[in-house]
């Protein structure tokens, strides 16, 4: 082993010296060190921080390979225990989060080969890479305010980016944003500088030429009220409303951060220097394109695309630099543990793996321990249902309709497939939006009880804020089934989940949630207003039958016809012009428009008889959808 570098030695050079190289003139009178400019720039230490943490939390674990397919993890070899514990001073997360750091600020990191068997970060602004030719690196200097030291090539990890002028060292991609990050200086200088310098005033009265003359013994009262009123410490009604004289107007002078561009600057730079380091603005907080769908795939794409080349550069490294120096060495390698990241939740897993094997593939007792469960007799047998056979159903809980899409249909010979509204189960999304309407409820309820003191409706009722909060709670509920529901049906008409774009159906989601949103509120207010005028008067009773009764029908009504429109949106995205579309009658006791169109077939594109696309439409008001429970079948 090369390990020999005395660490006492490193130990003596003491600290890095005076501020020197590495360095990025912002102005002609300033200038800042790498290390000053991560610190003190928010956008820049946003982004390098962003890279150290996300890499530095991965375990990265030590492989021997047997085969193409097969491969041994190694936890007992050296080099998966120097990894583990680098130094007695220093975990695996603090020397990867600073080799990520350094690379990021830097283009460059080092670690030191310990003469004990350790690793230790060097500081790039005490090394200096020293090489014979202009190829390769013969040594490394190390200078410290006390002194100098030299350590072999051999006896450190250098890791480094490229530079087309040197290939001994890298160039900061701080380099690369130098004017960015001069023009974020000056511009944050120069509103620093208004917000001193500027008037101190908010604004000022602004009397007509026409006006009378103003007496001096008037003009001293009006200005002595004023100000007792309005200004000073002496204020008596802070943000009252001024009452002007001889027809006055007050004109606003004072400059805010919204005239000086104070936000839009800031978003401008960190979308900037996040260019430079290849991440997705979203993944630094600038989320004003961001949607629910382009997150959570950039967040899967973080570790494939954005961190994917950092993590190969570290393990070749390694593999380069510090594997040689063992003695059992043969097909050992380093990777990180990308799967806990990319394996995504534990329900999008089960179906995974559910769809792979054919059959449930969870013993009980594995089931109980990930809900920290204890132990239960008999539970480590597999329980295969009667219904699950190899080849069929991969669940007892499963339609069965994949068993029969290939079956003619209509005298066509050709294999069809088939999925219906009700394919996909919905219980658990109905009991989500209970929930949501019982919490608005009980929210609503609150604050009208507060309020029922006044005599007049438009003193105890606001309209506007009931409709706006509980658009933005059905808006979330539906924008979340939909899209679930339209990925299963997806998956059911032979594409991927995936292949379904929520991002098409937002649009029509919101004008959905805004038009139930503004029935239910309506509906609400009716049996108020009826309830105050009646003999004996009970409002609370209103939003108690609500909770009780208009959640579950209510919550029903809403994901039958989010279903409905996935099924449909499902195909007309994958599919188009191919698909038919059939309503078909469920109810015992169906209202007699719905039972006349039972097994109407039209195109995917066009409406039913009725008007609507599908059972549930909201074209069809809330009379047309209450209580229906017909449902829409997608056949191609």
């Amino acid at each position: 082993m090369a390990f020999a570098v005395s660490g006492g030695s490193l130990r003596s050079t003491a600290k890095a010296p005076k501020p020197g190289g590495y360095s990025l003139q912002l102005a002609p009178d300033l200038a800042f060190t790498y290390a000053q400019i991560w610190r003190k720039q928010p956008e820049v230490r946003t982004v390098v921080d962003f890279l150290a943490r996300n890499i530095s939390q991965l375990s990265l674990h030590t492989f021997r390979r047997l085969g193409e397919t097969d491969r041994e993890r190694l936890r007992d070899h050296p080099l998966a225990q120097l990894l583990a514990n680098p130094n007695p001073e220093t975990t695996p997360y603090r020397l990867m989060r600073s080799l990520v750091s350094d690379r990021g600020i830097f283009d460059c990191a080092y670690w030191a080969k310990l003469g004990d068997g350790g690793l230790q970060r060097l500081r790039p602004q005490m090394v200096k890479p020293v090489g014979e030719d202009w190829m390769t690196i013969s040594h490394f200097e190390v200078k410290g305010d006390r002194g100098k030291i030299e350590i072999p090539r051999e006896q450190v990890v250098y890791f480094r980016g490229y530079n087309p002028e040197d290939d001994l060292t890298g160039v900061s991609p701080i380099e690369s944003i130098r004017q960015i990050l001069s023009e974020s200086y000056q511009a944050s200088r120069m509103r620093e500088q208004v917000l001193r310098n500027g008037a101190r005033i908010s604004g000022y009265l602004e009397r007509p030429a026409a006006a009378p003359a103003w007496s001096a013994p008037a003009r001293d009262r009006f200005s002595q009220g004023w100000r007792s009123q309005y200004a000073g410490h002496t204020a008596l009604e802070a943000g009252g409303t001024p009452i002007l004289e001889d027809g006055m107007t007050f004109k606003a002078a004072a400059q805010n951060a919204v005239d000086l561009q104070y936000v839009e600057a800031r978003m401008l730079t960190r979308e900037e220097v996040a260019a430079a380091f290849h991440i997705p603005p979203p993944m630094v907080g600038i989320l004003d394109k961001a949607t629910f769908s382009n997150i959570q795939e950039q967040h899967k794409m973080l570790y494939q695309d954005t961190l994917g080349p950092w993590l190969q550069e570290i393990q070749q490294d390694i593999a380069l630099q510090l594997i040689p120096d063992f003695d059992d060495t043969e097909n050992v390698y380093v990777e990180f543990n990308l799967q806990e990241k990319l394996r995504g939740s534990f329900d999008e897993q089960a179906a995974q793996l559910q769809s792979s094997v054919g059959a449930p593939y969870l013993t009980r007792n594995e089931a109980r321990a990930r809900a920290n469960l204890p132990r239960v007799e008999g539970g480590d047998e597999l329980v295969v249902p009667l219904n699950v056979l190899v080849g069929g159903q991969a669940s007892p809980t499963d339609s069965g309709t994949q068993n029969l899409r290939a079956a003619p249909r209509h005298g066509v010979k050709s294999a069809r497939r088939s999925v219906k509204s009700s394919d996909v189960e919905t219980t658990p999304h109905v009991r989500a939006a209970a929930q949501v309407l019982a919490k608005f409820f009980a929210r609503q309820r609150d604050v009208v009880m507060s309020r029922l003191g006044a005599k007049a409706a438009a003193e105890w009722w606001d309209e506007d804020r009931w409709n706006d909060e509980l658009t933005v709670d059905l808006f979330k509920l539906a924008a979340t089934t939909a899209t679930e529901l339209g990925r299963e049906q997806a998956k059911a008409l032979g594409f991927e989940p995936g292949d379904y774009d929520e991002d098409r159906t937002l649009a029509f989601l919101q004008s959905v949630a805004k038009s139930r949103a503004e029935a239910i509120n309506s509906a609400t207010l009716a049996q108020l207003e009826e309830t105050l005028g009646s003999d004996e008067p009970d409002p609370g009773h209103v939003f108690d039958q609500a909770i009780e009764n208009r959640t579950d029908t209510g919550s029903t009504a809403l994901v039958t016809a989010l279903a409905g429109f996935a099924v449909m949106e499902a195909g007309k995205q994958l599919v188009g012009s191919r698909a038919e579309k059939t309503w078909l009658v469920t109810s015992g006791n169906p209202r007699p428009e719905h039972a006349l169109m039972d097994g109407e077939t039209v195109p995917i594109e066009d409406n039913f008889s009725n008007g609507a696309k599908w059972p549930g439409d909201p074209v069809l008001g809330a009379d047309g959808v209450a209580g229906c429970s017909c449902e829409v079948e997608v056949t191609y």
